[in-house]
């Protein structure tokens, strides 16, 4: 049964009377935990813990339907794919990122219960941030999250590091299991498109579409560039950032193939909106497009209204998706670590290469949802 909480606040109206009436919000206990918003996700939902220099970081995920067969590879292989100290051009932080399934799995398949996940925090340097206590670092959030708590965890900033995504990525992982259980058809991948000015071609995009193996590609590549000649340029130029305590920003681009028509809903969840929440609550990321994106607002409507299986709706119409491939990029800053900060810490040059494999998790676990929602569209 839901608790409710009833909130009076005083002096609100008046009656007719003339008499000051008290007002009553009658607000779900849900809504009041939401304050500090650790939660996504409707019906597949997962909620994050942990602080970056704290014992562990982990998930947990309520709603995956029971019998649904849990990949210990798969799991163990999104973390990887996630985890610093991994190659030269991240972050030197070297963690193993081990996963450790505390409950809703039994026997190999998921329960229908809460999934709880824990990776221990193994190569902290606590001592690297004591400067930040009373320093805030120039371009991250010290001075803001300070300032909204008052009393924070400073080292290695706390859950505004991007260690935290580390629990998306297992909440990812799950919801991979799960929409292979749906429907095998449907395949995500993203990609590093560009590095500062080092970038894919619309024309190289639109050519991954169609290409079979395009994961393969990815996974062989240090940067997660699909293309060899470009992957070698941004690797080129990271191992000279990271020299150099420089830092750049870029792009992923993500794209889905084999998703159902009419997947999200059509006011308030439309497809679109929810992937957008979801790329945008990771850190350092400053922008979305789908389709056209920003490029599309340009042209004349007879020319971007040519069909419906047009690619500049990037696989969506009324907000949800076409059954065309879904094609989105997130565009992230520069690593706000720069210079002497750089130099002596442990941080990635350019966040990008490592995002790619939380921007596909965000994607999985928000298309995993609107699998779930859409059994309720039809009796």
């Amino acid at each position: 049964m839901r608790k409710m909480m009833i909130l009076f606040t005083p002096s609100l109206f008046e009656n007719g009377l003339g008499a000051v009436v008290p007002l009553a919000f009658v607000v779900g206990m849900d809504q009041i935990g939401a304050m500090n918003a650790n939660q996504f996700g409707r019906i597949f939902k997962m909620t994050s813990f942990g602080e970056s220099h704290g014992p562990a970081m982990g998930v947990v995920v309520d709603g995956c339907p029971s019998g649904v067969v849990f990949d210990d590879a798969l799991l163990q292989l999104s973390l990887e794919l996630r985890r610093p100290g991994q190659s030269d051009v991240v972050s030197s932080r070297n963690e193993l990122d081990k996963a450790r399934v505390l409950s809703g799995v039994f026997e190999g398949k998921t329960l229908g219960t809460p999934i709880a996940i824990v990776v221990e925090n193994k190569d902290q340097r606590s001592k690297d941030y004591d400067d930040i206590k009373s320093n805030p670092r120039t371009g991250h959030a010290d001075d803001v999250w300070q300032s909204k708590f008052s009393h924070v965890d400073h080292r290695g900033g706390g859950r505004s590091s991007g260690r935290e995504t580390l629990s998306r990525v297992i909440a990812g992982a799950i919801a991979e299991m799960l929409i292979r259980h749906i429907d095998s058809e449907i395949q995500v991948v993203a990609y590093t498109s560009s590095v500062g000015d080092l970038r894919l071609t619309d024309v190289q995009v639109q050519q991954f579409i169609e290409q079979s193996g395009l994961q393969d590609l990815v996974l062989s590549s240090k940067v997660r560039c699909p293309d060899r000649e470009l992957s070698n340029s941004i690797e080129s130029r990271l191992l000279e950032a990271k020299s150099n305590g420089e830092s750049f920003g870029g792009q992923v681009t993500l794209q889905a193939l084999g998703l159902p028509k009419g997947l999200g809903e059509p006011v308030f969840a439309k497809l679109k909106s929810e992937l957008a929440a979801g790329f945008m609550s990771v850190g350092a990321t400053n922008g979305v497009e789908f389709g056209s994106g920003f490029k599309g607002s340009t042209l004349p409507g007879t020319e971007f209204h040519q069909d419906s299986l047009s690619p500049l709706y990037g696989g969506l119409r009324g907000g949800m998706s076409t059954g065309e491939p879904l094609i989105a990029r997130v565009a992230f800053k520069p690593t706000s670590s720069v210079m002497d900060v750089a130099k002596k810490g442990r941080h990635d040059p350019c966040i990008v290469p490592r995002a790619t494999s939380v921007i596909r998790a965000m994607a999985l676990i928000t298309i995993a949802d609107m699998l779930l929602m859409r059994r309720l569209n039809q009796a």
